[in-house]
């Protein structure tokens, strides 16, 4: 099957494709991987990618982008979890994974646990084979909203001086950040909101915050991102999340909740069999306590975080709840707020790439009027993700995500403004809210990139 941007790159892909570039396996392209000796880990490695899976179709990234991208997969986690078992401790790695809230109702659904006992058994399961640290990465969207809650009041303060300063486009999604910065124009990447995403600003966590708190140089850590898409993997490749002083990117390989799947399965291993660990917390010996989330139905639910804050900072008005209007589909919807009888914000929820077409059609024809817009690249937002919830064939697996939907929706808000950590971290660490070091660190760029019009005309 196709996964979220090669949906959309696909009517650019129709040239005749031979069966063996489809079928490239992880082991074709990463043959000088260091597996060469028997081990422990070595039938698990054996697991295979296929480039179907991946947003990495021909026309979308160059090859050197395909090779690094296949080289995220199990053989990378197991050749660290081989590395540190050896004498050289010269060479051992701090072993560390973050996992996206929105995996976690994955694990819930399929092995029928609640979501706090999902987090701590699949953190028993990680060390079980010899991962450092687990983390849950709400922390890292924690920072990602509060900055572009920031940002959006900005933008709004100078759209009259600014041509591109309004609408804001939201970061966090990798499929559509691949596809704006491929195919459109910098008057759509322009647009983009400069925060990083979830990931990559646990990254910066990981790799800065924690790895000084632990006196460790970001080299001697390997990061693992669970993510529910394969997306993800490409975005930590981005060359702005590398640090060439320590020759260490931010996130060094990123795995599906369905690949988790496949190694649990490997190892003939049950989720209901595992003993719960507690995750671990970036702050010295604490412990995560129970499973909090964002506002939002399947996502990190930055229009509605982003409206509430808009409305008080720039209207004086407290919104307590949002109501969604559904226009064309339940994938596109806008959410509108009015003070003495004028629509003041307009904002709007596009899921799927479908919506996103639309939404940058009316955008060029000069007939968009939200001020903001929640994209994200797969239908339904990221609890659909394609590396998670996904039959044998490739197609959603409909109850099992019914099953996620209401876990998720189970879950408790925490906003970020109240997670006292942050705060914390903002003056200790970033040196103030408006410090260069936040620019630096919680924030990048986003820029078209010049392609070819053969290859990425897109027609509908």
């Amino acid at each position: 099957y196709l996964c979220n941007t090669c949906i959309f790159f696909q009517e650019c892909s129709k040239k005749q494709k031979n069966d063996d570039t489809q079928s490239t396996s992880v082991d074709a392209l990463s043959s000088n991987d260091g597996f060469e000796e028997k081990n422990e880990f070595h039938t698990l490695a054996d697991a295979k990618i296929l480039l179907s899976d991946c947003l990495a179709c021909d026309n979308c990234m160059t090859s050197e982008e395909g090779a690094r991208v296949f080289q995220q997969n199990q053989k990378e986690l197991f050749r660290i979890l081989n590395l540190n078992k050896k004498c050289d401790t010269s060479k051992h790695k701090v072993l560390a994974v973050s996992i996206c809230p929105q995996s976690l109702p994955y694990f819930a659904a399929k092995f029928n646990l609640s979501v706090n006992d999902a987090a701590k058994r699949l953190c028993g399961f990680l060390k079980s084979l010899g991962v450092h640290y687990v983390f849950d990465t709400t922390i890292a969207a924690d920072f990602s909203i509060l900055e572009s809650q920031r940002e959006f009041v900005q933008r709004y303060q100078r759209r009259n001086q600014e041509e591109h300063a309004l609408p804001m486009f939201a970061s966090a999604c990798p499929g559509w950040i691949r596809y704006a910065e491929r195919v459109l124009t910098n008057l759509v990447t322009s647009r983009i909101c400069t925060a990083k995403s979830p990931q990559q600003i646990m990254g910066s966590l990981v790799k800065g915050y924690f790895a000084r708190q632990q006196n460790l140089s970001p080299d001697k850590i390997f990061h693992v991102i669970v993510a529910p898409c394969y997306d993800k993997k490409l975005e930590a490749l981005r060359e702005d999340f590398y640090t060439a002083l320590y020759n260490s990117q931010e996130v060094d390989c990123v795995l599906t909740s369905g690949e988790i799947v496949q190694i649990m399965e490997q190892k003939n291993v049950s989720m209901k069999d595992v003993t719960e660990v507690a995750v671990d917390s970036l702050f010295d010996e604490i412990k995560e306590g129970d499973v909090v989330r964002h506002d939002g139905k399947r996502s990190d639910g930055y229009l509605e975080h982003i409206f509430k804050h808009a409305a008080k900072e720039l209207f004086g008005m407290d919104v307590k709840e949002i109501t969604y209007k559904a226009l064309k589909n339940k994938d596109f919807q806008e959410v509108t707020l009015e003070k003495d009888g004028e629509t003041v914000l307009r904002f709007a929820a596009a899921y799927g790439f479908r919506n996103i077409q639309n939404m940058v059609l009316k955008l060029k024809k000069g007939k968009f009027l939200y001020h903001f817009v929640e994209v994200l690249a797969c239908p339904g937002g990221c609890l659909n993700g394609k590396g998670q919830a996904q039959t044998e064939d490739g197609k959603p697996d409909k109850a099992l995500l019914n099953q996620m939907e209401e876990v998720y929706a189970a879950i408790p808000v925490r906003l970020p403004e109240t997670n006292m950590h942050v705060q914390k971290m903002y003056q200790d660490w970033l040196e103030g809210m408006d410090s260069k070091k936040v620019q630096e660190t919680l924030h990048t760029k986003y820029s078209a990139v010049n392609q070819t019009a053969s290859n990425l005309d897109i027609k509908w």
